[in-house]
């Protein structure tokens, strides 16, 4: 039996369907930030639905498939207008269609989506449904992919047809169906023999990240966590070149030519691991430096469904701030501000941010781009706090050294993310992260926040400390890092 997932599965790469029908138990478990991702796609299914109102619901859960097949057709000979989750079988493949609506002239499919754009992956999705449903003698009038419209910005209330865009992919689908019976049958083959000898490939990530890389990355051809795979701002392409040369490591790599000089260096590290420094160019980076010095870090997290005015679907929503203020005399003072669960914390946050950092003083900020964003977008929500753009301009990128390869240690592997410049230089501090309660990165901060409200009162307590202590720690480690960079070129 075939789903409308496992012939998508498929289509990516036949090894990872027939690794799902007969060794499931090699594929990886997904992680919590992969459950989210779900969990959202659920939401924004039960939305969509508003689009289409008064329809009849088959429950996914409990039942069998066949009881399924047989409540929607017995819902489609009794006239029902709309059916969610209406299911069918045809040709060993079973679907369940988002959105059906039965009309006059015929049935119009719906498949819902919470990307922000119309994918490849979407089409083969609706085509395998339309294929069941046209083999089944229905006449189809049209086959949609529904999906979030980025554009949309909120306003008093959520206008959920504005919300959704609907995207007419009739003639591309049609198209597709002569494509698929051998599919099907290719399929079919393939999974009655041995696992196939598929080489990896950029289907291994593309579209999605297949949960049996690690079986046939790791495990199958032994490929290190730190391989050619690693080597930064070089295309996917290239980097799988280099795999089927006979490339694994980086210091198997003999000649240099085509690489970047920040590639070079990242090899170069680790034919021979040493420390690169280069002092001119960091003291030409410090010298730009004034006290005091504002170590700013921002928490965001995201909504697909906007809450609150003014806020676009994935929009990065600040939540959170910390604010070590370091003084010429290594003084260090903190401020931090942590929003009311269950508001829109923005304007809050706003105001409090023109209470805590002067105008005229120097920001500093790791990825400072991300941080003048936030200022930026506070100031064009809020006008009556349009002097934020003074404090945005004021912000210098901690980053850049790093970046620029200027200080460069062969544990960052190729990266300039402050998630391996921190423990290659303040390896102390990585153990404080470690050592946290809770929450211990930015992606739990911003999953962690939205459920405050949900909490009780004890549990939202301890949630609300681990918060502050990890945002704190983000700051303290740019001073520690800004600290290191002045030993470095005091060190000959």
């Amino acid at each position: 039996m075939f789903s409308k997932s496992l012939y998508t599965r498929g289509l990516q790469c036949p090894k990872s369907l027939w690794l799902k029908k007969n060794k499931p138990e090699v594929l990886s478990i997904p992680d919590d930030s992969r459950l989210a991702v779900f969990d959202n796609g659920d939401r924004i299914g039960d939305l969509a639905r508003s689009l289409f109102p008064s329809g009849k619901e088959i429950r996914f859960d409990g039942g069998s498939f066949d009881e399924k097949i047989a409540q929607t057709k017995e819902w489609l000979e009794d006239g029902e207008s709309v059916i969610y989750e209406a299911t069918f079988q045809y040709d060993g493949v079973l679907v369940m269609v988002d959105i059906l609506c039965i009309r006059d002239d015929g049935l119009h499919l719906y498949e819902v989506k919470s990307s922000t754009s119309l994918k490849d992956v979407y089409l083969q999705d609706v085509s395998i449904q339309y294929y069941v449903l046209s083999g089944l003698g229905y006449e189809i009038k049209s086959a949609n992919v529904v999906h979030i419209d980025s554009e949309y910005t909120r306003g008093e209330e959520l206008e959920i047809e504005k919300l959704f865009k609907i995207q007419d992919v009739s003639e591309i689908v049609r198209e597709n169906q002569q494509a698929i019976p051998q599919r099907l049958q290719d399929f079919r083959e393939m999974l009655r023999g041995n696992e196939p000898q598929i080489q990896i490939g950029i289907q291994c990530l593309n579209p999605y990240e297949c949960d049996g890389c690690h079986y046939c990355w790791s495990e199958q051809r032994k490929i290190p966590d730190y391989s050619v795979f690693n080597l930064a701002r070089l295309p996917w392409k290239k980097r799988f070149e280099l795999y089927y040369e006979g490339f694994v490591r980086l210091e198997e790599i003999e000649s240099l030519d085509g690489f970047s000089k920040g590639q070079r260096l990242q090899i170069l590290s680790q034919k021979d691991p040493q420390i690169h420094i280069d002092r001119e160019k960091i003291a030409e980076f410090l010298s730009m430096l004034r006290y005091p010095i504002y170590h700013l870090d921002f928490e965001t997290f995201q909504q697909s469904i906007p809450q609150w005015k003014g806020i676009s679907p994935y929009e990065q929503i600040p939540f959170q701030y910390s604010l070590h203020i370091e003084y010429e005399d290594g003084r260090l003072e903190h401020r931090e501000f942590l929003a009311q669960e269950g508001e829109d914390p923005r304007e809050e946050m706003a105001r409090k941010l023109l209470e805590d950092i002067p105008q005229d003083v120097m920001v500093m900020a790791y990825n400072a781009s991300f941080e003048r964003g936030v200022i930026h977008r506070l100031a064009d929500e809020f006008p009556q706090y349009s002097s934020l753009r003074q404090i945005a301009s004021n912000i210098i990128d901690l980053m850049i050294p790093f970046a620029n390869k200027d200080y460069y240690h062969p544990k960052m592997q190729g990266s300039h993310s402050i998630k391996k410049v921190l423990p290659a230089l303040v390896p102390q501090m990585d153990q404080a992260y470690q050592n946290l309660e809770l929450v211990h990165h930015g992606g739990e901060a911003m999953e962690v926040f939205p459920r405050l409200h949900l909490m009780d009162e004890e549990l939202k307590h301890k949630y609300k400390k681990a918060l502050l202590e990890y945002c704190k720690l983000d700051t303290l480690a740019m001073v520690e890092i800004l600290r290191e960079l002045r030993r470095a070129i005091k060190t000959e």
